[in-house]
């Protein structure tokens, strides 16, 4: 007899018995055909993309700085290739580092050899012995003689002051120093502009804010790499410890999993008894003093969060709050016992399954080399991209009264124009990379194209790996004598059949995620462009929307988990198995509840153990508190440049272990579920579940007696 579950039939039967079903299904046929072939379409028009942006594209333009020529900075076998540094003619016409970054300053920019050291202005050097210093940021081939100050000036062939600079990304910024709280270039406060007159260093820190504190921070950069060169090795030996610990971790856990959780919950209990004997003694300790019986109401809201600690309300809201808390964790406790031991039982056989199949711990790399050709293939094709077309260049006007300003222009022809004579002043400028072809105007597409591509392939990716994995510890589950029965190369086996059989099934699950994805990106950025609107409908619309599509995003890929688990398992279509694993979760929706979030604590714990542990040692390494190897410690200028590093490495190897171990259990969990809903216990149809899990549930295979 089929046994109860947690929720009526509109879930659908239980699945009926069948008799030829000995685990996951060697007869099976290729699914989700049309999928499969729109997949591999799709990925030959992406390696189409990256070949049509490898034509168009210069990644030059992205590594070297370009003059207002559109010639490269520091480009070998070019006019240019001693000058690697580019220079701004006038600091004062930026508003924005970013409008530096970006080469969009509206003022001359010039390749040059090295920044200026020093102050001086154009009208000093005139003339002088300044003068052979200052004619190395004069545009290539001036002549003193040739011209007038005043037609120097306007023309801007040399600029008409320079401030001491360094270079940061290439390009030569203002010297900005602190001291004592002053800003300084170079020691001084202030300086003489190009019409001698005395300006505060305040003006330059407007044309480029916060650039002393990327200066401190490209100074800051080199400390650290130079401690990554001297720890690197001990770096190395604290991510090995956290792989054998996690390993130990999950190997142990079929021992410690039962005693660990209810320690836990158990803990939990008493320290939030504890948390309500406090507020109580605090409350009573408050009886009588003055000024503690006013309400929150009554002194508003404070920044300082003491002052209601002074009151009696407040202490009473803790104290119900926490007793409310109480009671319903120890009703839980009550009530869910037999499906907790449940869950502790799966957590059991799951760490067995991981000591049976060892080779699944080593299986997140090959996930990890996938996702790296992802990233890296994007990272190119999005370079590429960025850096195609030829250079545009736009009227740069003196004033705001020229109507030509920022119109394309053409060097060759400009100086012939009707522009110099309409806009006194006016120069033709190098602006950005573009161009009016097809592939140019429906650039921003191609993005959008190679933004969605990656996010399916890695989608793919990661659902290549569940669906392994759960293949690999189906095998294990439905092997009724452990571990004689299980078969070999139980993980080759089924990466062969997913890739094989069910590559199209993949390919649809993770390109719905993907959709979903794509879509968040868009909001995001609407977002971002929003953030200064001052419609609050506007806002709040979109703030609903990207709540409602990260809901969305969470339960797909919670269905696509066990849409996967159940494609290893019976080989059917993306859809027929999304549809019955769904429905036999929710007709065990208790169970599942209870299972993922003992799950998550247990895996959310056991990283934070590790990671922790592991950072603990670290810490007591680096700041030699280890009086046996105090002589092996490196020499460091930031100790917690490796502290940090060997903490979040920890974290992460940890979490590609724990990954592994939980999409064990909730294999192993549909199986189960899966083996109450056909099985009976009979001779013909017995129970594949371990010994514990019988003996919780009460039942129990019938063994056939022979006769004498």
């Amino acid at each position: 007899m089929a046994r109860k579950t947690d929720v009526p039939s509109y879930y659908g039967e239980p699945r009926k018995y069948d008799p030829n079903f000995r685990g996951p299904v060697h007869n099976r046929s290729s699914t989700d055909v049309v999928c499969c072939v729109i997949f591999i379409v799709v990925i030959l028009g992406y390696i189409a993309l990256g070949t049509v942006a490898w034509i168009h594209g210069d990644p030059r333009k992205v590594v070297y700085p370009t003059n207002s020529r559109g010639q490269f900075c520091g480009h070998k076998n070019t006019p240019n290739a001693n000058k690697s540094r580019l220079f701004y003619f006038n600091m004062l016409k930026c508003a924005n580092p970013a409008v530096l970054i970006t080469l969009q300053c509206p003022t001359t920019q010039l390749c040059v050899s090295k920044c200026p050291d020093r102050f001086a202005t154009l009208l000093d050097a005139w003339n002088t012995k300044n003068w052979e210093y200052y004619k190395q940021f004069c545009q290539p081939g001036f002549e003193i003689s040739s011209k007038s100050v005043v037609e120097v000036l306007r023309d801007e062939d040399c600029p008409s002051m320079i401030v001491p600079s360094r270079p940061f990304l290439q390009r030569c910024f203002p010297d900005f120093i602190t001291r004592n709280g002053i800003l300084t270039v170079a020691n001084e406060t202030l300086f003489k502009d190009g019409n001698n007159n005395e300006r505060s260093v305040l003006d330059l820190k407007d044309a480029a804010k916060g650039i002393s504190s990327l200066m401190n921070a490209k100074e800051v950069g080199m400390k650290i790499f130079e401690d990554y060169a001297n720890s690197w090795d001990w770096i190395l030996v604290g991510l090995v410890i956290t792989m054998v610990v996690s390993l130990a971790f999950i190997l142990l856990l079929r021992y410690t999993a039962g005693v660990l959780l209810w320690l836990i919950m158990f803990g939990v209990v008493a320290a939030i008894a504890f948390g309500i004997w406090h507020c109580f003694w605090e409350y009573s300790a408050l009886s009588g003093k003055r000024g503690a019986n006013i309400t929150i109401s009554d002194i508003g809201f404070h920044t300082d969060f003491s002052i209601y600690l002074q009151l009696r309300q407040t202490w009473l809201i803790f104290m119900v709050s926490l007793s409310v808390i109480e009671v319903i964790i120890v009703v839980m406790l009550i009530f869910l016992r037999a499906r907790l031991r449940i869950a502790i039982a799966l957590l059991q056989e799951g760490s067995k399954a991981i000591g049976y199949i060892m080779s699944t711990l080593f299986y997140p790399i090959i996930t990890f080399f996938l996702l790296a050709i992802c990233i890296a293939y994007w990272a190119v094709t999005a370079v590429f991209l960025a850096s195609s077309g030829n250079a545009i260049y736009k009227v740069t006007a003196a004033d705001d009264k020229c109507m030509y300003a920022n119109l394309t222009c053409s060097p060759k022809t400009f100086s012939q124009s009707n522009m110099t004579t309409v806009c006194p002043g006016s120069q033709c400028m190098f602006a950005f990379y573009g161009g009016e072809s097809v592939y140019h105007r429906y650039i921003l597409v191609l993005h959008m194209c190679n933004l969605f591509m990656f996010l399916w392939l890695v989608n793919f990716t990661i659902a290549l790996g569940q669906c392994t994995l759960a293949g690999a510890f189906a095998s294990y589950y439905w092997a009724l004598k452990k571990p004689n029965d299980i078969p070999a190369c139980p993980l080759y086996s089924s990466f062969s059949k997913a890739i094989r059989y069910h590559t199209g099934s993949l390919a649809f699950g993770s390109l719905i995620l993907s959709v979903v994805q794509m879509i968040r990106v868009v909001l995001e950025y609407l977002d971002h462009k929003l953030k200064g609107c001052q419609n609050k409908c506007a806002r709040f619309m979109l703030c609903c929307l990207k709540c409602c599509f990260w809901c969305l995003e969470r339960f797909i890929k919670f269905i696509n988990r066990n849409a996967y688990i159940m494609i290893a398992i019976y080989g059917k279509s993306f859809c027929t198995s999304s549809r019955d694993a769904f429905c036999l979760l929710m007709r065990n929706v208790i169970r599942v509840a209870v299972l993922d979030k003992v799950t998550d604590f247990l895996l959310f714990l056991g990283k934070l153990l590790i990671s922790g542990s592991v950072g603990v040692l670290a810490f007591f390494f680096f700041t030699r508190k280890i009086p046996v190897i105090q002589e092996e410690v490196p020499s460091l200028n930031y100790s917690w440049v490796p502290l940090v590093t060997v903490i979040f490495g920890s974290y992460m190897i940890a979490h590609g272990f724990f990954n592994v171990y939980a999409m064990c259990v909730d294999t192993l969990f549909l199986c189960f579920l899966w083996d109450l809903e056909v099985n009976d216990g009979s001779p013909h149809r017995p129970f594949y579940m371990d010994k514990t899990l019988r003996h919780i549930l009460n039942k129990k295979n019938v063994q056939v007696t022979s006769r004498k």
